[in-house]
């Protein structure tokens, strides 16, 4: 029980840290564009991702947080602290992590394809990096509540897809689909490793006790384990 009490609070304190994380990283957007709007979008143009430019390429880390106008960043808020959170909940230091692998596989989506000289700024390539990690996630690691989220996400959520489908007009549809393949590829980067060296390293005598959980306990034990984890039993 103490050990189940023990994830539970490490579980509660990781999304407290990731509530807080993500409202801070909102507040951040939305500071930048007030001083971008101020500024007449000057901000957008000087530090946007240029197609094939070598000196925009270090607005791939600056372009996520800026936007065009008050309609970009306001459509982009909701679905970012959303899945930002989703995604943050599990450990503050993966996520960074993955923000950091989505905004670049984002951003040369763009450098690398997108065609004319347009900046490409906004959050969106994140939202999409986000989604794709939330909904994968759960497979990589082996965590049942959060493949359950994932489906729920994916059935919720499917409609965003239609802007990272090839020629979507409006849009920055690649760094849309940048954003898409670097959330996957982050969840499998930062999956889970020690669950899975616990499930098949073993150890030691076959009577000598320990209590771990078998590899091969039934899927409704290991969901009772994360619905524990989780306070919720």
């Amino acid at each position: 029980m103490g050990d189940t009490n023990g994830r539970a609070e490490v579980m509660v304190a990781e999304a407290r840290k990731a509530f807080f994380v993500m409202f801070a990283f909102v507040a951040l957007i939305w500071l930048v564009q007030l001083a971008n709007a101020a500024d007449g979008y000057d901000l957008s143009r000087d530090h946007g991702v240029v197609p094939g430019d070598a000196d925009s390429l270090p607005a791939l880390l600056s372009a996520p947080l800026l936007h065009w106008s008050w309609n970009h960043i306001e459509a982009n808020s909701g679905p970012l602290f959303v899945f930002g959170f989703l995604a943050a909940y599990r450990g503050v230091t993966r996520f960074l992590g993955l923000t950091l692998l989505v905004a670049l596989t984002s951003g040369m989506a763009v450098w690398l394809f997108e065609r004319g000289g347009v900046d490409t700024v906004g959050a969106s390539g994140l939202v999409f990096g986000y989604f794709g990690y939330v909904v994968v996630r759960g497979l990589f690691d082996r965590h049942l509540i959060d493949t359950l989220i994932g489906v729920v996400m994916a059935a919720s959520f499917a409609y965003l897809l239609t802007v990272a489908v090839p020629g979507t007009p409006g849009v920055s549809w690649l760094g849309h689909l940048g954003g898409l393949a670097g959330g996957v590829l982050g969840a499998w980067l930062f999956r889970d490793r020690g669950k899975r060296r616990s499930a098949s390293g073993g150890g030691g005598g076959g009577d000598g006790g320990g209590g771990e959980p078998s590899a091969t306990a039934p899927p409704r034990a290991d969901l009772h384990k994360e619905l524990g984890d989780l306070g919720l039993l």
